[in-house]
């Protein structure tokens, strides 16, 4: 799987841009807020059908334009797959597969496999359980349409019981309904998140270890409120919580997952270093969770991702994804030549471009 070419169209800081691409590694260099991150957006847009970044498509409309359009074409089991997306400011929004238009957005979650690692992702330690919940999700349903629908039907019960917890006379015959209804979507949901949790934890050690040379101990463990417990029981006994708080208190839209390294919460323990290490290492063990499950190697995304990282870690990182297990690669940096020693080590073909003000050239 790999990212031949893309156009870009008014996408927040890039007016237009019109790229070829190596099918291994591709590096951008510029001084920060030029657009080195806006363009790894873009093509994670391409494959998610929305920003890692934005909420909201419009917020990704270029200042005083009205729309924006993004064309790319994709090499996916040796057969080429061209994607387009426009959104208007309006909020109208059009996602093609091969000028065939889909009909639910979700219908395409999957086709293009991709990782991002940004700064950001340290939300993922010191947010509350939703960053995580939707980290989870999204892994997830990348690969699980079972899970994406189950989740989807979850969450539209949900506010329908939350709803009725608001109202001044409750029916209890139909909050027993609503409660079988939640029960038979969360335990597909869970049994999945359990699954995928059990699956991934001997990838992140061992890529953890890889990264950090080191003996320090990591874990992920989930946490919910199903692990020992019945969820009809659970929500018949917080009934009467629930009617006080006006919402559902305990279920898997509560769950969230435990990140320690030595027995002890990354976010209290962990420095600088140590926590980023974490969170490439959960992303990096990703993307080898994904091609275990589907044997295509995903698009890599590393955004700015060496700040706070020491000289060993970096060269044991760059050595991990330039190994044969990865295949595309997509590097920012601010740091040209931080950038230049990396690619001295690289046996396989390559392409460097300079961000500058939205404008994307490629270095010859």
């Amino acid at each position: 799987m790999h990212l031949k070419h893309i156009s870009i169209n008014n996408f927040k800081n890039i007016e237009q841009a019109d790229l070829l691409f190596s099918e291994n590694l591709n590096c951008f260099v510029g001084n920060n807020g030029e657009g080195k991150t806006n363009l790894l957006d873009a093509i994670y847009y391409l494959a998610i059908t929305k920003s890692f970044f934005n909420t909201t498509d419009r917020q990704n409309i270029r200042h005083d334009e009205n729309y924006f359009i993004l064309n790319g074409n994709f090499l996916r089991n040796e057969k080429e797959e061209k994607m387009y997306c426009g959104v208007q400011k309006n909020g109208e929004k059009i996602f093609k597969r091969n000028d065939k238009q889909y009909s639910r957005f979700a219908d395409h979650l999957g086709f293009i496999p991709i990782v991002m690692i940004s700064p950001t992702d340290i939300l993922l330690i010191n947010d509350s359980g939703d960053e995580r919940r939707r980290y989870i999700n999204s892994v997830i349903s990348q690969l699980d349409v079972v899970y994406l629908e189950n989740i989807m039907k979850y969450n539209r019960v949900l506010m329908q019981r939350n709803k009725l917890l608001k109202q001044p006379q409750i029916e209890n015959d139909v909050i027993a309904v609503l409660n079988e209804q939640l029960n038979a979507y969360a335990q597909v949901v869970y049994e999945k998140r359990r699954q995928f949790i059990e699956q991934i934890q001997p990838y992140f050690m061992q890529v953890y270890e890889q990264i950090s040379n080191s003996n320090e101990l990591v874990s992920i463990t989930y946490k919910s409120d199903l692990n020992d417990n019945n969820f009809i029981d659970l929500l018949e006994r917080s009934f009467e919580k629930d009617c006080i708080m006006q919402h559902t208190t305990t279920g898997i839209h509560r769950d969230d997952i435990v990140l320690k390294m030595n027995d002890y919460h990354i976010k209290k323990t962990g420095s600088q270093g140590q926590q980023k290490t974490f969170l490439i290492a959960l992303k990096l063990t990703q993307f080898r969770f994904f091609k275990s499950q589907t044997n295509i190697s995903p698009i890599l995304l590393l955004d700015d991702i060496f700040d706070k990282l020491d000289l060993n870690r970096v060269e044991h990182l760059i050595s991990l994804v330039a190994g044969s297990d990865f295949g595309q690669i997509f590097i920012t940096d601010s740091n040209k030549t931080r950038l230049d020693k990396i690619l001295e080590q690289q046996k396989n073909s390559f392409s460097l471009f300079n961000v500058d003000k939205g404008k994307i050239t490629k270095f010859e």
